[in-house]
């Protein structure tokens, strides 16, 4: 019996596997045009199906490494959040450093710092310089010193006039505000003294390091001008007058202190010394021996100490007027 027409002119053996191609369809094909299995239409055998077939390998491939722009995203974020996360961590370790090498004993700015800066103009000159001013200790021996004022100069601006050329160059970065000058003489009148109090609007650690090393030795012979006044004991204090000085820079007051001390017959000194030279053990010139260093140091103590006595007034009369 002759074979039916639809049948292969090949044997059942001889078919090819369409089955397997079939199966190897593209993923992403398949997802977007799936239809339901009642709609799909039969897969004709023979030749002509296996033709209609779309190539293998490369769909398969492109299919399954599709997903490469959701990893890189995730590795963006987790790079960010490392980064994020480390940042955080450098900044607290030093901001812990920082914390620890910081000094709680010493505040940021001691009281009445601020108000000092204005004392030059706020308060009475009697006040800043006193008609006389008592100094327990402050002679040769710890003996007792007084002196008392007898001239006074108005305020200045910071110059060469007033100031010494090394501590004028010192202060000038820091703000040199105002200059105030008086000379005093002693119970003796045999000496006189001219005290000078340098205000600055320097902040407190500059001021801080300013005093650090000591003043005097820093300068070197950096002797501040005499202040004479006629009519009195100190008609010829001049330059060639001045026999010994002393400079001090107090933490915490915005003030450098100065001091220079000669004698009151007018005598000529070849070479100033500073007064801790002046002081020293065995020193047998007549600047060691009439005690000048002695005078310029002592009255410099005694004016950093009205400066703060002065000051805690202030701060306490704001006090009250609140």
């Amino acid at each position: 019996m002759p074979a039916p027409a639809w049948a292969s002119p090949h044997g059942a053996g001889d078919l090819p596997e369409v089955e397997t191609t079939t199966r190897l369809r593209p993923i992403r094909d398949t997802a977007r045009t799936a239809r339901p299995a009642a709609t799909q239409p039969r897969p004709a055998y023979g030749y002509a199906t296996v033709g209609a077939l779309p190539p293998e390998a490369p769909v398969e491939t492109t299919t399954r490494l599709r997903p490469v722009r959701e990893r890189r995203t995730g590795r963006v974020l987790a790079v960010t959040a490392c980064v994020v996360l480390g940042v955080g961590l450098i900044g607290g370790a030093l901001a812990g450093i920082w914390l620890a090498a910081a000094d709680p004993a010493q505040p940021a700015e001691p009281a009445g710092y601020s108000e000092a800066k204005d004392l030059w103009h706020n308060a009475p000159v009697d006040t800043l310089f006193p008609r006389t001013l008592a100094g327990p200790g402050a002679g040769p021996g710890s003996a007792d010193r007084t002196w008392t004022r007898i001239v006074v100069a108005p305020d200045a601006g910071c110059s060469p006039a007033v100031l010494a050329k090394g501590l004028l160059a010192t202060l000038t970065p820091l703000g040199c505000e105002r200059v105030l000058r008086a000379t005093y003489t002693d119970a003796t009148a045999s000496s006189v003294i001219t005290v000078g109090l340098v205000f600055t609007r320097a902040d407190v650690g500059a001021q801080r390091t300013l005093g650090q090393g000591g003043l005097t030795t820093r300068l070197g012979e950096d002797v501040p001008p005499a202040l004479s006044g006629a009519s009195t004991v100190a008609a010829r204090f001049g330059a060639r007058q001045r026999a010994s000085w002393w400079l001090s820079a107090p933490a915490d007051l915005p003030v450098v202190v100065t001091a220079v001390a000669g004698f009151a017959d007018g005598r000529a000194v070849d070479r100033p010394q500073p007064a801790d030279r002046a002081m020293a053990r065995g020193r047998t010139d007549a600047t060691a021996q009439s005690g000048l260093g002695h005078e310029a140091k002592g009255i410099t103590g005694r004016f950093e100490s009205l400066l703060r006595k002065t000051v805690a007034a202030t701060v306490k009369e704001k006090e009250n007027a609140r």
